[in-house]
């Protein structure tokens, strides 16, 4: 590979990190403001006392479950392209559920909607962020010399 296209893969590969290091840092805030304060948040959902701050501090473990893939991506996307695609899957299963979920729920639970709308614009733009940094590191034919790979 010539310096140049080196120094432009180099450079697509640290702006893919960028974008997966920005989902990955709000899910990551997400999981420990849920996790140290959880009934600041059970409200939002329409909970309350122990079972709400339960449910709450769960999703928090669960987001800290869910950020392994995001990090090995963030670690190398191209060599972890994998790791990139599964997080990509993941948000998108996100999105899709919680839109669902939202019709599901009536007007008369306006607060439970609005955290809901919440997530859904939260995972949307994680979503559009990880598709742009699968994109910026997808191997093209001019990258690779014959017998060449990306992992």
């Amino acid at each position: 590979m010539n310096a140049d296209l080196e120094s432009a893969l180099r450079t697509r590969i640290w702006i893919a990190r960028a974008l997966i290091g920005v989902v990955a840092a709000l899910n990551l805030q997400a999981a420990v403001a849920y996790l140290i304060n959880p009934r600041v948040f059970s409200a939002g959902f329409e909970l309350s006392g122990v079972p709400g701050a339960a449910a709450v501090a769960g999703v928090g473990i669960l987001y800290l479950m869910w950020q392994v893939p995001y990090l090995f991506a963030l670690i190398n996307p191209l060599r972890r392209r994998i790791s990139l695609l599964e997080a990509i899957l993941m948000q998108t299963i996100g999105l899709i559920g919680e839109s669902w979920l939202l019709g599901t729920i009536g007007s008369e639970h306006a607060v439970l909607r609005a955290s809901i709308i919440r997530y859904i614009v939260f995972d949307g733009g994680g979503l559009v962020l990880l598709a742009a940094a699968f994109f910026l590191v997808k191997p093209s034919s001019s990258r690779l010399k014959k017998g060449d790979s990306d992992v």
